[in-house]
């Protein structure tokens, strides 16, 4: 039996996030335990209370530890506007620009034929609901701009048609190009830059 067989899955399971390889995952343990009462030791407990009470906003579909969002629980926020993101990195993505100051609805993924996901395995029921209920009176689709992203913008937008204004984000996006890895200034840009669908 190896000595370091639990460091070494550790390793392993590190090296299975987004942005860390087997090296980068290797150092990053490796720093860990070095500094393990700092680092390590908290990090563990955090992670173990994360998983027992993160869950998904009920309304939009945001990550927290209460049924309801800070941000759907924020009466300021409801000003009509609900802005329409893939995934919740892309939500964080938006706030972190702080130029958006209304809701949000995450569906969850996008439409795709290859990948055989259809309308109703999103959350897309979920925001023609909302739009009824809500008053709203623009929905901002701020979708990534692949052609996955732009099927489902023109999906929903037919769904909408007639009901609400209907934007998506403008200057500062580019084709292919994901929210989350956009830069704060670009992402404001591009929210005050929206045009009609």
């Amino acid at each position: 039996m190896s000595s370091t067989r639990d460091i070494d899955a550790l390793i392993d399971m590190m090296a299975r996030l987004p942005g860390l390889g087997p090296r980068s995952a290797r150092r990053a343990v490796l720093h860990m335990i070095r500094k393990r009462a700092l680092l390590l030791s908290p990090l563990a407990d955090l992670m173990q209370s994360v998983a027992a009470t993160a869950r998904e906003c009920r309304i939009c579909g945001n990550i927290g530890t209460t049924e309801v969002c800070d941000i759907c629980l924020n009466g300021k926020r409801a000003n009509g506007q609900i802005c329409v993101v893939e995934d919740v990195a892309d939500l964080w993505a938006m706030e972190r620009g702080q130029a958006f100051r209304g809701r949000y609805h995450v569906l969850g993924g996008t439409l795709s034929a290859l990948d055989q996901v259809g309308p109703d395995m999103l959350r897309i029921p979920e925001l023609i609901t909302r739009v009824e209920a809500e008053g709203i009176t623009e929905v901002i689709l701020a979708l990534n701009a692949t052609v996955d992203g732009q099927t489902t913008a023109h999906y929903i937008a037919d769904q909408l048609e007639c009901r609400v204004a209907i934007t998506s984000l403008a200057q500062g996006v580019p084709i292919g190009g994901e929210l989350d890895y956009l830069d704060d200034g670009t992402i404001s840009a591009a929210l005050a830059a929206r045009k009609s669908f």
